[in-house]
């Protein structure tokens, strides 16, 4: 007895935190999974403190795929969950039986796992731990999800007795719960595509000696096609499970919504479930053969409480012997009883479908083929069956062009329901993202922004860039704004800086030649004009940095110029001799010009041009008037 209302009959399971029992809750006269946390669990206040939380906001979890918490609570040194019970097995245990599933079948199972999976997603829910023990088939067919709330509780106390665990079962693991422990609901896709994985294959993608060499393949190694590890895997479940479990969460299925509606589709186009050899399902449960079921239904009643057993159920050790005499009569008069039962079912059920076709809800008519036309079209050729269209979801498509219809339910040609609706898949044309603007941001700045617009992120490319400083990103491979697919590879420039360059040597070139050579190769030209007696004006007469030495494009390169032979400063001449005016002309490099007049008896320089202390070109012509 746990707690004064827990009677304890039986364990179920044991795992690494906990032992699950069937008991009976006395208060409420009901039978419950009750859920023991080991005791180095329940030792930890902090951890207690927050499982008492989770399991309060699990139990506001309320779904038909998602098991049931009750109650939770602490008795002594143990703590605890009471949990709806569901009798029945585990997919393990389906797996352990039969083996690898037909892909129809699996995904019989996988649709209500992800039911759950997307409203607990709704509701803030992060499973964590998704793996067939945690997959729970009821003796009716039901499939349910268990233990929301408890990984959580684990992940998130820092005590010694959690220190150093890593949060799930690790061949469901996904990468960023191996790498960071992170989770979100991407992570519960990933687990369920390893889940659909194992179901149609009858293993694990991942294996190694060792649970760290298996966490290593989730994060360095891509989970494989089914089909590649067994033959006779449609291509549409291979496509499922690839996408559910990209390694990088963000080319995965966004929510388990979206993996649902996928796997929804899929179901469509496959055939219906065949039975397993001794089991078999339809579109919606499992449903056992008669003699599983007997015999299922039998251990279900065994472990139900006196109070609540059915009629003519009994507790093992009630079972008569061998030896005890038959009764054979009352079993015919159940049998009579029973034969009577199921005419009289025959009858009312014959009666019920005869109404229904006289009031027209039976009759059908073929669905119109509307594929590809556009909504206003698709209407139209409805409307004159006298059916209605309902867009139902859109999807991308790269055959189909955006705004007209992919597919239709029923299919083309299938019946319909007179006056009934034809629902229909609208395409948003092919999926397509650009590239976005990584300029300037750091390699892995730009690599999330490239992950987060769906696109896969490719090489990482060296060069050289004037602009931006190395180490920073210069572009993308497509170019920046390039629409491409979904989880396209985008190759990511990263700056070297500026390129190296070689100085040319101009010495003895003319200016403006030397400029345009070294711009040409990415320098920049700054020019100081010299005069010289040797070189001519215009022409290069340095470098600097000297020719020949290596430096980043963009540096700055100095010119000295030649403004050819500097100045000479003209004379005073006048009141000179004409010869010695002449002898000073010419002394300086000068050319002397003489001017007279019709008289020059005196013989000397009245006026001369340029002034005197004017400076002028060596070369230049002085003219000297004579009186």
């Amino acid at each position: 007895m746990i707690d004064g209302r827990y009677q304890v009959h039986s364990r179920l399971a044991r795992g690494g935190m906990a032992t699950v029992y069937e008991a009976t809750d006395l208060r409420l006269d009901r039978i419950v999974a009750l859920k023991v946390m080991h005791r180095h669990l329940a030792q930890d206040p902090e951890f207690v403190s927050r499982f008492q939380r989770e399991a309060r906001a699990a139990a506001r979890l309320a779904h038909p795929c998602v098991v049931g918490v009750f109650d939770q609570g602490q008795s002594g040194d143990l703590i605890y969950l009471a949990m709806e019970y569901v009798p029945g097995r585990t997919l393990r245990d389906i797996l352990h039986e039969f083996g690898p599933l037909a892909p129809e079948q699996a995904l019989v199972i996988l649709e209500p796992v992800l039911e759950g999976l997307a409203a607990a997603h709704q509701a803030g829910f992060v499973h964590r731990d998704i793996k067939p023990e945690n997959v729970l088939i009821s003796d009716d067919g039901r499939v349910k999800v268990a233990d929301f709330g408890l990984a959580r509780a684990l992940s998130t106390t820092r005590s010694k007795a959690t220190q150093g665990m890593i949060i799930g079962t690790v061949a469901y693991l996904s990468p960023e719960q191996v790498e960071r422990g992170d989770a979100d609901g991407r992570s519960d896709v990933y687990a369920s595509g390893i889940l659909l994985f194992e179901m149609v294959t009858g293993d694990v993608p991942h294996g190694g000696d060792s649970a760290l060499a298996v966490a290593y393949q989730h994060v360095h190694a891509d989970v494989p096609a089914p089909s590649s590890v067994r033959r006779g895997i449609p291509a549409e479940v291979d496509a499922l499970v690839v996408r559910a479990t990209r390694r990088d969460p963000g080319l995965r299925y966004r929510s388990a919504q979206e993996f649902l509606a996928d796997v929804r589709r899929v179901r469509g186009v496959l055939p219906p479930p065949r039975p397993l050899s001794a089991a078999s399902q339809d579109r919606d449960t499992l449903v056992v053969d008669p003699a599983t079921a007997a015999r299922m239904q039998a251990a279900a009643e065994r472990r139900r409480p006196a109070s609540q057993q059915r009629p003519g159920s009994q507790r093992p050790s009630e079972v008569p012997s061998a030896q005890q005499p038959q009764q054979p009569a009352p079993r015919r008069r159940r049998r009579g009883a029973l034969a009577s039962v199921i005419v009289a079912l025959c009858v009312i059920a014959a009666g019920l479908a005869g109404w229904y076709v006289a009031a027209g809800f039976g009759r059908t008519t073929p669905t119109p083929d509307v594929i590809a036309r556009t909504q206003t079209e698709a209407e139209r050729v409805l409307a004159k069956s006298g059916l209605t269209l309902e867009v139902r979801e859109e999807a991308f498509s790269e055959d189909v062009p955006a705004g007209r219809i992919i597919s239709t339910d029923p299919a083309p040609g299938d019946g319909v329901r007179e006056r009934g609706t034809v629902g229909v898949t609208l395409s948003r044309g092919p999926e397509r993202y650009a590239v976005p603007d990584v300029t300037g941001m750091s390699p892995a700045d730009a690599a999330a922004a490239v992950t987060e617009a769906r696109l896969a992120v490719g090489t990482s490319i060296q060069v050289f860039d004037d602009q931006i400083p190395a180490g920073q990103v210069v572009g993308t491979e497509p170019e920046i704004g390039t629409e491409v697919r979904p989880g396209s590879d985008v190759g990511i420039l990263i700056s070297k800086g500026p390129k190296p360059v070689r100085v040319a040597n101009v010495e003895g070139r003319r200016a403006s030649a030397a400029k345009r050579a070294l711009a040409d190769d990415g320098l920049t030209v700054s020019v100081t004009e010299k005069f010289s007696e040797t070189i001519a004006d215009g022409i290069v007469i340095a470098v600097r940095p000297s020719p020949g030495t290596v430096v980043d494009s963009g540096t700055q390169v100095d010119l000295v110029v030649s403004k050819g032979p500097p100045p000479v400063t003209v004379p005073n001449l006048v009141d000179m001799t004409k010869a010695e005016a002449v002898r000073q002309i010419k002394r300086l490099g000068l050319k002397p010009k003489v001017s007279s007049g019709g008289s020059t008896v005196l013989g000397r320089v009245y006026r001369q041009d340029p002034a005197a202390g004017t400076e002028i070109p060596r070369g230049s012509t002085v003219t000297i008037t004579i009186i």
